[in-house]
């Protein structure tokens, strides 16, 4: 037995120091930085060629091209035949919320209930996560970490991913209120006897509906008090969705789903955003009337229906973009948010413009969280979140991050899938 407990401390021991975290966030900028000869992708579908790029306090003091470098003490990088792109942001992941699916105490991203708009999102942002740092090395340098489950989920924040904590890390706080909106499972027509009839189901989404509403009526009737003399901690949570500090993000996939919750949220003197969308091509003449952000997921998908064209998830996005709608991109769950920007790079085969998919990444989805006035662009007075990449950075083949700066700080670009690749590298090579 002791041995058997021995073996276990050691094997917990082991893990332990396999795990300890050895990328630390970088330090503050110190000094201006010209960056020349780049090629600039500005983010708004603006592409300057030789470009110079100036950011100093981290922020961005000059975009031009050729420009004219400053003399005095200014640091110079020469990026020639290289790229430039503003940080691309992950939307609507539960990135640094969860970090092993198998392992039950690592997921933080769902509580139990319905109606959770109290929970918030970023006090349980984990800034000591192993998967940002993978991310970075594709150019993902923002995100928004989202609550999933329930009708009403909660909260989400915009994040940097460069922090010690996530006080350091919010970039900006409760940005949107997250929901479901009520849905009807599809009736198969087999299973077992007792299966619930296509009309009981209708009921039961019918009720999720009348109850929803009569949620947001007595949330915005609480948030018209003023100083409520009993504070009720879910509908106080709710008071800036109401003013229009906080927007309203509603899932919702079918055509019939989306007309529904944008209706719904009209009601409130809410414009939401939808999410999800697998539907919205059908919906557009009524989207753009009422001014509607959509995110789409990501296109390396199934149809949503057996009859559907197959190619819709890649189509989507372009679809909507092209007619005139502001299109986000995003990728369910947080592993595979690396692949972000060739999912976008998969949007400019199917008919989108590629500074607009770009834009997919980075413009777009700043708006929709509304930090556009200090993210999303490489336009003087934003912050200084950037990438060099040595090729397209929306193709596979040839993105190369070199090197990262969020607000001005040069970045360390390690991650644990290198050290794995340096040292069996090194094994093997060794062994020859």
């Amino acid at each position: 037995m002791k041995t058997y407990l021995f073996s276990l401390a050691l094997s917990a021991s082991s893990l332990m120091c396999f795990a300890q975290a050895n990328i630390s966030p970088a330090k503050k900028q110190s000094k201006t930085i010209a960056i020349t000869g780049a090629t600039i992708h500005v983010g708004n579908g603006t592409v300057i060629e030789n470009g110079t790029l100036l950011f100093g306090n981290g922020k961005i003091i000059a975009v031009a091209a050729s420009g004219q470098v400053p003399q005095g003490d200014v640091m110079r990088i020469n990026a020639s035949g290289k790229h430039i792109y503003p940080g691309f942001i992950a939307a609507t992941t539960n990135l640094g919320l969860t970090e092993i699916e198998a392992v039950k105490a690592t997921l933080d991203f769902a509580e139990i209930g319905d109606y959770n708009s109290h929970i918030r999102s970023i006090v349980a942002y984990n800034t000591d996560s192993k998967v940002p740092a993978t991310l970075r090395s594709n150019g993902i340098l923002m995100a928004q970490p989202t609550p999933q489950g329930g009708i009403i989920s909660g909260s989400s924040s915009v994040v940097q991913l460069d922090a010690w904590n996530w006080e350091d890390a919010a970039l900006r706080k409760d940005d949107a209120m997250h929901m479901s909106w009520p849905t009807t499972p599809r009736f198969r027509g087999y299973g077992r006897p007792q299966q619930t009839t296509p009309e009981v189901l209708a009921e039961r989404t019918q009720a999720a509906i009348n109850q929803l509403t009569s949620f947001f009526a007595e949330a915005k009737a609480y948030a018209e008090m003023g100083k409520p003399e009993v504070i009720n901690t879910r509908f106080e949570a709710m008071k800036p969705v109401f003013t229009g500090k906080e927007k309203l993000f509603i899932a919702a996939e079918s055509q019939k789903d989306i007309i529904a919750a944008v209706n719904f949220a009209k009601k409130f003197g809410i414009t939401p955003v939808i999410t999800g969308a697998d539907e919205a091509y059908l919906s557009i003449d009524f989207l753009k009337a009422n001014n509607i952000t959509v995110v789409v997921k990501q296109p390396h998908a199934l149809p949503n229906n057996n009859d559907d064209d197959v190619n819709m998830p890649y189509k989507n996005a372009a679809i909507l973009a092209n007619a005139g709608l502001n299109v986000v991109l995003s990728i369910d769950g947080y592993w595979q948010q690396r692949n972000l920007p060739f999912m976008a790079g998969t949007v400019t085969a199917w008919g989108l413009d590629k500074e607009k998919a770009l834009a997919t990444i980075t413009l777009n989805a700043a708006k929709a969280m509304g930090t556009d006035q200090t993210t999303g662009s490489i336009e003087v007075g934003k912050d200084a979140t950037f990438f060099i990449s040595a090729g397209d950075a929306l193709d596979m083949k040839t993105n190369k991050v070199e090197q990262a700066f969020i607000q001005g700080r040069d970045i360390n670009l390690d991650n644990l899938h290198k050290q794995l690749d340096k040292k069996f590298s090194d094994k093997y090579a060794a062994e020859k």
